[in-house]
């Protein structure tokens, strides 16, 4: 019954992580550019 309840919380953990990345890309935050110039090489578009 523990091991339920441990897999429930970490689903819902889990769910609640992907839910908020696709609001971030919805609102054009870009996961893997970080708006760092010198480190994308330029192919991000963020705006300063």
């Amino acid at each position: 019954m523990g091991t339920i309840g441990v897999l429930a919380v970490l689903a819902g953990v889990v769910a609640l992580i992907i839910r908020n990345m696709v609001r971030d890309v919805k609102a054009g935050k870009s996961i893997q550019c970080g708006c760092d110039c010198k480190h994308c090489g330029g192919h991000c578009h963020c705006e300063k």
